[in-house]
């Protein structure tokens, strides 16, 4: 098949150059990152209905979580609300070598659930005793056995790979955090390192900023754990408006009591910062490492994925 490329920013020259490249050349399927699907909500609408789309049949993300506000939009401004096309969402690691949870375009999108484990793979969701655990709650993501396309190595340091399958010893651990419904279908929350622990509760970054994005004058936000004498972890938000708001202290005190809202106390952020843009890798994920550093006063560490 033909395989069209673009090289630089997406936004450049202007927020609509996606749509243009698609519809003068008809592309049919689309692969791009969360963190793309949210610019484009950013810039709004009018840019892609400025444009034929209707070659569009797959849409299909990864890299991060695709938060449900963001497919929906994708679904019905990109997609034709499905007359067309259909948004899917796929999950997989470097390691892994290719996608081993996704939603086929035979089955039906579960808006913050990434899908279902492919042909060849086999996944599960474990507690801290390496235990399965009961229908929608929380534990750590694994693969109860070998990928067929995963590495077995990389830079000739094969004591990194074989530490993921000793956690739980005949699993490999993905390092993710996920639930899994009583169909199968896996929601996946973000690193392991990401799930805050505020007041002896367990947070997942992803779903503070999936709360976020839902409303509308935000186009993507970070959430990190800030160190607290009390609670353990206090929760800041890091939000990009989309350009028809502007931010405020009056727009910070809306967004945290959105979040209050959609998600309880417990998970309510204690402070937010606007932000111009969120750190990134070249792949599309959030580098919250290195705003946890910034905020913390102390090297990020290796930073050389991430976007100029």
């Amino acid at each position: 098949m033909t395989t069209l490329f673009r090289e630089g920013a997406i936004d450049y020259p202007n927020p609509g150059i996606a749509w243009e490249i698609v519809e003068r050349y008809g592309v049919t399927k689309m692969f791009t990152a969360p963190t793309a699907l949210r610019m484009f909500m950013r810039y709004g609408e009018s840019y892609p209905a400025a444009h034929d789309l209707t070659t569009l049949r797959v849409i299909a993300c990864a890299g991060e979580p695709l938060n449900p506000e963001a497919w929906r939009w994708a679904q019905t401004h990109l997609a034709g609300d499905g007359k067309w096309g259909y948004v899917i969402d796929n999950w997989w690691q470097t390691e892994l070598g290719g996608p081993a949870l996704g939603t086929a375009r035979s089955m039906a999108m579960r808006p913050g659930k990434v899908g279902v484990a492919v042909p060849g793979a086999e996944a599960d969701v474990l507690d801290e005793d390496g235990k399965p655990v009961p229908h929608n709650v929380g534990g750590r993501l694994v693969l109860k056995r070998p990928f067929p396309c995963m590495l077995r190595t990389v830079w000739r340091d094969p004591a990194r790979y074989e530490r993921d399958w000793q956690y739980f010893p005949g699993y490999y651990v993905t390092g993710d955090v996920a639930m899994k419904d009583k169909d199968g279908y896996i929601a996946v929350q973000g690193r392991s390192d990401d799930v805050l622990n505020v007041a002896g509760h367990s947070i997942g970054t992803a779903e503070v900023e999936s709360a976020l994005v839902s409303h509308p004058a935000v186009a993507e936000a970070a959430a990190i754990g800030v160190p607290d004498a009390l609670k353990g972890k206090t929760i800041k938000a890091f939000v990009q408006v989309r350009v028809d708001h502007v931010p405020s202290q009056a727009l910070a005190a809306t967004l945290i009591e959105h979040v209050r809202r959609e998600l309880g106390p417990i998970a309510t952020p204690s402070s937010l910062e606007f932000v111009a843009s969120l750190p990134k890798t070249r792949s599309g994920k959030i580098l919250r490492r290195f705003l946890k550093a910034k905020e913390a006063g102390v090297n990020a560490g290796d930073v050389s994925t991430m976007e100029g």
